[in-house]
């Protein structure tokens, strides 16, 4: 709030007399006054001191409290203006509050004047103090906001670069197996690992470290994912601009992941060249649907699942976690999964 010594007034009129009875009654509410006669001395004592009030009178000796009031809006640092005027004209007191005047008193000759100016300043004051407050608040608030994202966004680095470690000791570890089971393990312990990084990497890289561009991540996923690929198979993307949270983009990166990893696995058991196809759309708001599909061999639901299950329970847990469905659709050649999901409100 304002402290006593900034409780300082400029107060514009040619009348000195009135000036004088103003300063009595501004002084016993705890406000001191200073005078300008016009809108010269007026400029000069806004341009070297600091009031928290300005009054202005209407008519002045040369020209109106109009032209003081233009040139004191268009000041960055400007106080609250209250403007005063003999008249009885509402057309005055309409043009004063459009040029910005805060409030408006009419200059009579009864005593009621004076407690009415008084009361007039002590709004105007309080109400200046009311808005510093909110926007040292809001500053506050946006800086503590803008720490927060920062850290934030620093965790997201941090993770995508220690999981990237992992990969890549995964990796060594695979390298050094005779094993074949084990080093195709590991290699796609390494493709889920990659999937959860991406979200991490996405979100560093972002504008919004809460959530995640699918399209972009995706996007970038499958790409390097199809870098490795065999040059028989040929892998497409085509994906909306959807967003989601980072915990459910998770979800849904680990679950496509295993998809395409499935069916470059079993999809062309003898070979030959195949199309691997990866889509996202947005059907309604807030209703998303991504399909994986391809032109192999299909999926014989009669067939014993191959290898250990592990990504098939992994689909079934990461299902459950994004809050979708997960459906198997038939189609004359191939296999074809639709995931549906609800997009957020981040």
């Amino acid at each position: 709030m304002s402290s006593p010594a900034s409780r300082r007034v400029l107060y514009v009129d040619d009348d000195p007399i009135l000036a004088r009875l103003i300063e009595k009654t501004l002084a016993r509410a705890g406000m001191e006054l200073v005078h300008a006669i016009d809108a010269e001395s007026a400029e000069r004592l806004l341009a070297e001191e600091s009031f928290c009030a300005v009054v202005l009178d209407h008519y002045l000796a040369v020209g109106t409290g109009l032209e003081i009031l233009q040139g004191i809006r268009a000041r960055s640092a400007r106080p609250p203006v209250i403007y005063v005027t003999g008249s009885s004209e509402a057309t005055i007191a309409i043009a004063a509050l459009k040029a910005g005047a805060d409030d408006y008193v009419l200059k009579t000759a009864s005593e009621d004047f004076f407690p009415l100016l008084a009361r007039a300043i002590d709004h105007a004051i309080a109400k200046l103090d009311l808005q510093d407050a909110k926007d040292r608040a809001d500053a506050e608030v946006h800086a503590a906001r803008e720490r927060a994202e920062m850290l934030l966004a620093e965790v997201h680095h941090r993770v995508a670069n220690s999981l990237a470690m992992v990969k890549s000791l995964l990796r060594l570890q695979a390298s050094a197996s005779a094993s074949e089971e084990v080093r195709t393990a590991l290699a796609e312990a390494q493709i889920r690992i990659a999937a959860v990084a991406g979200v991490h990497r996405s979100l560093y890289l972002g504008e919004d470290v809460r959530a995640v561009e699918l399209e972009a991540y995706l996007t970038t996923m499958l790409t390097d994912f199809a870098r490795a690929l065999p040059a028989s198979i040929r892998l497409t993307i085509d994906a909306a601009p959807v967003r989601i949270s980072a915990d459910r983009a998770v979800c849904l990166g680990v679950m496509v992941s295993e998809l395409v990893t499935n069916a470059v696995k079993y999809a062309w058991p003898t070979g030959g060249e195949g199309a691997l196809r990866v889509e996202l759309t947005e059907d309604a708001p807030g209703q998303a649907r991504l399909e994986v599909s391809d032109d192999g061999v299909g999926i014989d639901p009669t067939l014993v699942a191959q290898g250990t299950g592990l990504g098939q329970r992994l689909l079934r847990a990461m299902g459950e976690q994004l809050g979708g469905t997960v459906e198997q659709l038939p189609t004359e050649k191939g296999a074809r999964i639709v995931i549906r999901f609800e997009t957020d409100a981040v």
